[in-house]
């Protein structure tokens, strides 16, 4: 037995030899477990629940002994967000922009760029005053040219380890959660800067990315036949080279340079010969930048997906590379040395994170720019280009060996390399005196911001060290033992311990009986203190009501004690109850009671004393304010009434005897006193009671009510037996030869009419035909002889003209439909015609069938069915909608089980005809919902699966679901419906003629290889629009 479990039994051991008026003051203080052993610090393990006394495992532990000053704040050390000495400062990834980031970072280390930029004029003296810069506003650059300036400076002498380039992305106006090829990134801002560079007058500014960034190669094709050279000169800004079936850097620059004959359809026009040759075209180098950028083409264009993919295959390069071997003209210097390399971490073209590697010019140290952090790389560190992917691919080749001064990497997507010079470089960049001014006021904030934060961790630790010495204090004072004591719940101790959240004020509310005491059953949640330290903690937090040696409820435990003594005593009485009913009672001594009742009572009984045993728990709640909700309650107390109570099973509606003998018998006086023990409420019926006079009226109406509705349902019977037999029923199809006339009811109609005559003392007699339910606002027939024939027959039932007689007597007919069959003159004798009365309303009718189509095109949240097509496989048959219509049968018998009184929601014969409701189309009538029960349920068949869809979206949303529903990736997925190829993926599948229960065929094409993520699959329904909209294509 658990130890709360023993505790429990041993506060109320005495109440088995002690009556409910012998309680004294001693079993008070037993059942509140006053005298409880407390338990001692190291013995007890953790706090004892049952045990008021005992104050160990409540949270004390971390205050007791020496604590770290750290642990009394949350807030950081200011100083991590320090720049360190001699290191570079990062840049906030603001969502998606680690591309932006590692370019940014590369080009700052450009110094040829960065001394340019800071050369530039700018409109920052508007914001200087005559001794520095105005305090009034912030500095807002206004051009490219200003944010570059301004973040260069930033990253310059910036006291912060990282800062904010939110302005510069601004500026741009790049979709900070979307991320974007890196490449093209590149392309488009140098291109800008360039363009707006071009307007500057200092040519060392305006000419700053040619010098930098610009080679020059030719296209040169020369004819097979003549030898006549053309050539087509043009700039480059970087080197795109193509890394599919290489492994060295240089294997892809000789193939960049290789020559390609032009042969056949492609032979080229020569000038010369003035007709089509064949020839042969290559690249040739002219002239190389200071800084080569060689693009490694790694994010490719797969023909068979239609979408980008990522090629992680494995390129060598050397820290050193000669071009010499690759230009046009020889001698000159062109030995280039490795200065970054840009990764991309990640096996999907779609996603992945972006890092650079770049050596610091001044002192020739390589380091890593992730964002806002950055490592020296040195030592076994100093693997260029190498990075741990983001997840693993299906194919991990091993990496090849690489000798000294070469690398290899999988993930490098651009190698910047910086032409070889004797002459040292710049190891000064000065910063403007405008835009140190503008760093300097930065960096006062953010030392502001540091003071700040250091005072609040003060702050934080002064408060916790008061704290530490007010629980030490507190916490040797709060045991009771013999003093006067005082009850606070344990919930709050615990909070008053946890440094997490602060200390709100006592409150007991949620602990009290209904005396306003402290309910016996809620001190396994309390704990028993001292006065002195109940005292301090009310002084302190406040709250209420302080629970003294005077909130042990007496009357609580006296009834409780009751209740045990009541329970431990059932066993006894159930065997002497039973052995009275044995006898029979005689005069009138006898009292009546419920058979049900005297079957359960002894379970009955029991679970009353257990509801009083525990009435606490579920009438108080949970302790410090947090109870039950109010609906809970509502519905919690709803069911309680709804269950009968003992002896309330032969109570009438009027709250007296009932008049059934069959559902009471009588008990002898002896039996009923020892009921009454367990049951003092239950309702007291003593055999000389008469029943409810109210009841016996009731019953002989009740007879004679049910002998009327026998009596009509037995004489409709006899008037119509082949209609409620469904017997030799005319068919429209099949026209009978006897009659020229048939009259129409509404088929549901006729269903409820059935019903009744089924069970004429359960359902209400059918007293009106309710035609108008299958006619138009203007009085005009719904439906045509066709389809009256077809899709509407379920709709309507045909009446031979002897059983319209009948049903004209026996019903109220608010509209009488019928059709007459005529022969035409002048036509051949066979052919007939067939006219309705009334007569068909073909507006209402037009507008009808355009209300369906058009509610079968503008669903929401509709259930259609994929089928997987294995080995060109047909469905099978019963998977079509169409063919798997339930019949009505089935939902009339389910119907028919419906409780007495339950009325059905489509149909109310009570007002003399259907009601019409208020609908979009004048001439959609409601008769739809009051006649309409066709069952839609479809069949599940095996390689099928459901899927909830809307009319409005697109073919390709739908795909999507499918993907995660079968995993085949959408363009492997081939979907038909009704033999109708489906292709049109920005089309919605209302337009495509999908409709709610309609059945897919999904044939699913061989899954594709080498597609790395599935990540991939999902920008199928997220179409590239790249940098449309940017500030990169805005020049």
């Amino acid at each position: 037995m658990a130890p709360r479990l023993q505790l429990e039994k041993a506060a109320w051991r005495w109440a088995e030899t002690v009556r409910p008026e012998e309680v004294s003051q001693e079993h008070i203080e037993t059942a509140y477990r006053i005298w409880l052993e407390p338990c001692i610090r190291g013995v007890c393990r953790r706090n004892c629940k049952g045990n008021p006394n005992c104050l160990v495992g409540i949270g004390e532990h971390i205050w007791l002994g020496e604590i770290d000053e750290n642990s009394f704040h949350n807030i950081d050390d200011p100083n991590c967000e320090r720049r360190k000495k001699n290191s570079f400062v990062g840049l906030t990834n603001l969502g998606a922009t680690c591309y932006v980031n590692t370019f940014l970072q590369v080009w700052f280390l450009n110094l040829e760029l960065r001394q340019a930029l800071y050369l530039c004029p700018s409109t920052c003296s508007d914001y200087i005053m005559g001794d520095g810069v105005s305090e009034e506003k912030d500095y807002e650059p206004q051009t490219i040219c200003e944010h570059l300036q301004y973040l260069f400076a930033l990253l310059q002498n910036s006291n912060r380890r990282y800062i904010d380039p939110s302005g510069f992305v601004k500026a741009l106006g790049l979709d900070t959660g979307q991320q974007q090829d890196a490449q093209e990134f590149s392309k488009l801002f140098m291109s800008l800067l360039e363009d707006t560079l071009s307007k500057q007058k200092n040519p060392d500014v305006r000419n700053i990315v040619q010098q930098q960034f610009c080679g020059e190669y030719a296209y040169v094709t020369v004819c097979s036949h003549c030898g006549r050279e053309s050539k087509l000169l043009s700039k480059f800004y970087e080197l795109e080279l193509n890394i599919q079936g290489h492994k060295q850097l240089t294997d892809c620059i000789s193939e960049f340079l290789k020559e390609e004959k032009l042969e056949g359809d492609n032979r080229y026009f020569c000038e010369n010969c003035q007709s089509k040759q064949n020839a042969t075209r290559k690249i040739r180098l002219l002239s190389l930048p200071c800084t080569l950028n060689l693009q490694l083409m790694r994010f490719v264009f797969d023909r068979q997906t239609g979408h980008k993919k990522k090629l992680n295959t494995y390129i060598g390069f050397s820290e050193i590379l000669d071009m010499e071997p690759y230009v046009e003209h020889k001698g000159g210097s062109y030995a280039y040395e490795l200065s970054a390399v840009l990764i991309h971490r990640g096996v999907s073209a779609y996603s992945g994170h972006y890092i650079a590697h770049v050596k610091d010019p001044q002192s020739g140290e390589w380091y890593k720019f992730n964002d806002e952090d950055i490592e020296k790389m040195e030592g076994k560190k100093l693997q260029l280009g190498i990075e741990e992917d983001l997840e693993p691919s299906k194919s991990q080749t091993r990496k090849p060996k690489c000798g000294k001064g070469t690398h290899c990497s999988r993930n490098a997507y651009m190698l910047v390399y910086r032409l070889q010079t004797q002459e040292k470089p710049n190891t000064m960049v000065e910063v403007p005196a405008f835009l140190q001014e503008l760093v300097d006021r930065d960096n006062s904030k953010f030392e502001e911001w540091c003071i700040e934060m250091a005072e609040m961790r003060k702050q934080s630790v002064d408060k916790g060290k008061a704290k530490h010495e007010e629980v030490k204090e507190l916490y040797q004072r709060l045991p009771a033992g013999a003093e006067p004591y005082e009850f606070v719940s344990l919930e709050w101790l615990q909070k008053w311990l946890d440094e997490s959240t602060p200390t709100k004020p006592i409150d007991n509310h949620a602990c009290l009986c209904s005396h306003d005491k402290l309910h016996p059953d809620k001190i396994s949640i309390m704990k028993r203190i001292s006065e002195y330290a109940a005292d301090i903690f009310y002084s302190r937090y406040g709250g209420g009501p302080r629970l003294t040696v005077k909130a042990l409820c007496k009357e609580c435990v006296v009834e409780r004690c009751r209740v045990l003594r009541l329970k431990n005593q059932l066993n006894e009485d159930y065997k002497a109850v039973n052995n009275l009913l044995k006898a029979t009672v005689k005069g009138t001594d006898g009292f009546w009671v419920g058979k049900s009742s005297l079957r359960s009572w002894r379970q009955l009984a029991l679970e009353q004393l257990d509801e009083q045993d525990g009435e606490a728990d579920q009438s108080n709640g949970k302790v410090n304010g947090s109870s039950f909700s109010k609906d809970e309650s509502k519905e919690e107390r709803k069911e309680e009434e709804e269950e009968l109570n003992f002896n309330e099973d032969i109570l009438c509606p009027h709250g007296e005897l009932c008049i059934s003998e069959n559902e009471r018998r009588l008990v002898s006086k002896e039996a009923w006193s020892k009921l009454q023990q367990y049951f003092p409420k239950a309702p007291e019926f003593p055999s000389y009671r008469e029943c409810c006079s109210q009841c016996k009226i009731l019953e002989r109406e009740g007879e004679e009510n049910e002998a009327l509705h026998k009596m009509i349902a037995n004489e409709q019977k006899t008037s119509l037996p082949n209609l409620f037999q469904d017997k030799n029923r005319p068919c429209l199809s099949n026209w009978p030869e006897d009659t020229d006339v048939l009259y129409i009811v509404s088929q549901f109609f006729v269903e409820e009419w059935r019903k009744f005559v089924r069970k004429p003392t359960r359902c209400s007699p059918v007293s009106s035909v309710g035609n108008s339910a299958l006619l138009c606002p203007h009085g005009g027939l719904m439906f045509t002889f066709a389809s009256m024939t077809k899709e509407d027959s379920k709709l309507i039932a045909l009446v031979w003209p002897t059983e319209w007689q009948l049903i004209q007597k026996l019903f109220v007919v608010d509209h009488v439909i019928k059709i007459t069959r005529i022969e035409v003159e002048d036509a051949n004798p066979s052919e007939k015609q067939y006219i309705s009365e009334p007569k068909l309303c073909p507006e209402c009718r037009e507008g009808l069938l355009c209300q369906q189509q058009r509610d079968l095109r503008e669903y929401t949240q509709a259930t259609i069915y994929v089928h997987k097509v294995v080995d060109n496989k047909k469905v099978m048959k019963d998977a079509a909608p169409e063919l798997n219509v339930s019949s009505s049968e089935t939902e009339e018998d389910k119907e028919e089980a419906k409780p007495d009184g339950e009325k059905d929601p489509d149909f109310n014969q009570s007002s003399g005809g259907a009601k019409r409701q208020k609908i979009a189309h004048p001439s959609y009538t409601a008769y739809q919902k009051q006649v309409i029960r066709r069952s839609m349920r479809h069949r599940k068949v095996r390689g099928e699966k459901a899927l909830l869809v809307s009319a409005n979206q697109t073919l390709k949303e739908l795909k999507i679901q499918i993907m995660h529903a079968f995993s085949v990736a959408p363009f492997d997925q081939n979907l038909s419906i009704d033999g109708k190829i489906l292709s049109d993926d920005c089309a919605t599948l209302g337009t495509l003629g999908v409709i709610p229960e309609s059945v897919i065929l999904l044939k699913a094409d061989e899954p594709i290889a080498d597609y790395a993520a599935m990540d991939d699959v999902m920008q199928v329904c997220m179409p590239e629009e790249g940098f449309k909209g940017t500030g990169l294509l805005g020049h």
